[in-house]
């Protein structure tokens, strides 16, 4: 296995529930924060690349007021539809995984939804303790694991610093996770932070909101379609990510994706595999249909069996998995739903 661009995209949940809701928006909704994925660099590794002195901005704690402001001026963004069957609505609300700290707050529209539901469902629920000491144990280096060669290891550090992050905050993932947390967390030069991911705090506000939170899928499941145990396999997988990363590529990617989200612009999400370079070959082709479509299905029939119980759900995942043929809103219209996408005001 080879991780493709659509395996950093999947991954970018993991990193966003591991870097946690920052330590503003945690106290706000009385949780305590995940631990960091990654620190700034040490003094000696700041030395060591002059392009550090540019790195961004840690994330700001987020005080009552910030927040208060952030959700009364907040424009609707992402794409949201409503499921209806047997008089019961889901709300299916496409997200990213990492984002602008202005985006994080939900609009008008989407927020009415939040608030109309019974139950907000997640691909994990990044507020949880449980998931988040199973993800860090999905995650983690295998005891006694090989290396990696070391001319791949000097690249991965030098990405690393380039990334404004410490090595040694990242020693004890696995190397593909190491390489995904780059890639990740480079995209913050663009003012992408994993901390402001929508999933998150989507989590943060049903807590405030005193609403049940479940997940969709669970942490060893999502690791499980990541990582090897295969030495080679996993060498490969760190050159691709590598390759990406000099390149430009994944934090172009990312960038547009996180473009299209904030003016939801479907079309262009739906687009994705013309225009991301990164479907070219039946090898990458089937990697995303693994990643991504091959988990719709799994997720509508939980989607269904929730709905069945009773009450409403507000279910938000990656906007990716909302798109095509075998998106969650055509796969919930195939179960007898009626599904109609929630325009927004503003646009």
């Amino acid at each position: 296995m080879r991780l493709t661009h659509a395996a950093v995209l999947a991954a970018a949940a993991l990193v966003a529930a591991l870097a946690g809701p920052g330590a503003g928006r945690a106290r706000a909704a009385g949780v305590p924060a995940a631990a960091p994925v990654a620190s700034p660099p040490a003094a000696d590794d700041a030395a060591v690349d002059p392009d550090l002195a540019d790195c961004p901005a840690e994330p700001a704690p987020l005080t009552a007021e910030e927040a208060a402001a952030g959700l009364r001026e907040a424009a609707d963004s992402g794409f949201l539809w409503k499921a209806t069957r047997d008089g019961r609505a889901v709300y299916l609300y496409g997200t990213i995984h990492i984002a602008q700290r202005a985006w994080m707050f939900p609009g008008p529209h989407v927020l009415a939804a939040l608030r109309a539901s019974d139950t907000v469902v997640l691909e994990l629920d990044p507020t949880d303790p449980d998931i988040v000491a199973r993800l860090q144990r999905a995650i983690a280096r295998r005891p006694g694991s090989p290396s990696l060669p070391a001319d791949v290891e000097r690249r991965l550090r030098a990405q690393i610093l380039a990334a404004c992050m410490e090595p040694s905050a990242l020693e004890g993932l696995r190397p593909e996770m190491r390489a995904v947390t780059v890639e990740v967390m480079a995209a913050r030069r663009m003012g992408l932070q994993p901390a402001y991911g929508i999933d998150t705090f989507v989590a943060q506000l049903g807590r405030q909101l005193k609403k049940p939170l479940r997940s969709l899928e669970t942490p060893e499941a999502q690791a499980a379609l990541l990582f090897s145990d295969d030495p080679r396999e996993t060498t490969r997988s760190v050159l691709e990510i590598l390759d990406e990363l000099e390149s430009g590529a994944g934090p172009r990617i990312l960038g547009r994706l996180a473009d299209a989200w904030r003016h939801g612009d479907l079309d262009d999400i739906s687009a994705y595999g013309d225009w991301c370079d990164c479907l070219k070959t039946d090898r990458q082709r089937a990697e995303f249909a693994r990643l991504v479509d091959a988990r719709n299905p799994t997720m509508a029939d939980r989607i269904v069996e929730m709905h069945a119980q009773g009450g409403a759900q507000f279910v938000a995942v990656g906007s990716l998995h909302m798109v095509g043929a075998i998106g969650l809103p055509a796969l919930l219209r195939e179960r007898g739903f009626d599904v109609r996408r929630v325009e927004y005001d503003q646009r």
